[in-house]
């Protein structure tokens, strides 16, 4: 969720796994389901319903193969992580919880911590939520920000364009030095595409990123 995002996080998967050899690899079960209603519009119009029963299917084949584990690598679908873990006995790891206690343990409470996300994404308040959580302050950019982190995901990414780094290191770097903010999550896998620079990677978080450490730990031989 969607199809580019996906492929990311397989080859981070595989980039970022110690291995000398196929057989060092961990083993997946790619389900990549891109006719899933849109996120954020049944966030928006309040019909999750059509997502849940589309992903119960995907569970019951994920089930069928006998996976340890299920990842979601699409944030703004954590909107409905609880109702679709209800569906399954198999854990299905939460990457807004994970992100969001690594930035504890990395920058403290009483930060102000950025979010750029999908509209839906931020519409749930599933980031401000657990920010406040971890007692931290929640910053969500301004309505003409907004448009252009939307611009970024489904005007470039969503239709195959590629994105200036530029524009989204912009956006953090405002965020950091307008509004105050410790750090900055990226909150939508689309975004995670883009390549930033070490400089504006010191100053954010990819959620991806914490997605991707987190399901290779659950899944390497203990």
């Amino acid at each position: 969720m969607g199809p580019k995002a996906t492929t990311v996080f397989i080859d981070q998967i595989i980039e970022n796994t110690p291995a000398d050899r196929d057989q060092d690899h961990i083993d997946m079960v790619i389900l990549n389901h891109a006719s899933l209603p849109d996120r954020t519009h049944v966030i928006l119009e309040n019909s999750g319903e059509l997502f849940l029963r589309e992903i119960e299917k995907d569970i019951r084949l994920l089930e069928y193969a006998e996976v340890a584990n299920i990842v979601m690598p699409c944030n703004t679908g954590h909107y409905y992580i609880n109702e679709m873990q209800a569906m399954t006995t198999i854990p299905i790891i939460d990457m807004i919880e994970e992100t969001m206690r690594e930035i504890a343990d990395t920058f403290g409470s009483g930060i102000k911590v950025g979010i750029l996300a999908t509209n839906g994404t931020l519409r749930s308040g599933i980031y401000s939520e657990s920010a406040r959580r971890y007692g931290m302050i929640p910053q969500e950019p301004d309505m003409d920000v907004q448009r252009q982190v939307m611009n970024i995901i489904y005007g470039d990414i969503k239709r195959g364009i590629a994105s200036d780094p530029a524009k989204l290191e912009g956006i953090i770097r405002e965020m950091v030095e307008k509004d105050g903010c410790s750090c900055v999550i990226i909150a939508c896998t689309e975004l995670s595409i883009i390549k930033l620079s070490e400089e504006t990677r010191k100053v954010s978080i990819d959620a991806m990123d914490v997605l991707v450490r987190k399901s290779i730990e659950l899944s390497l031989p203990r």
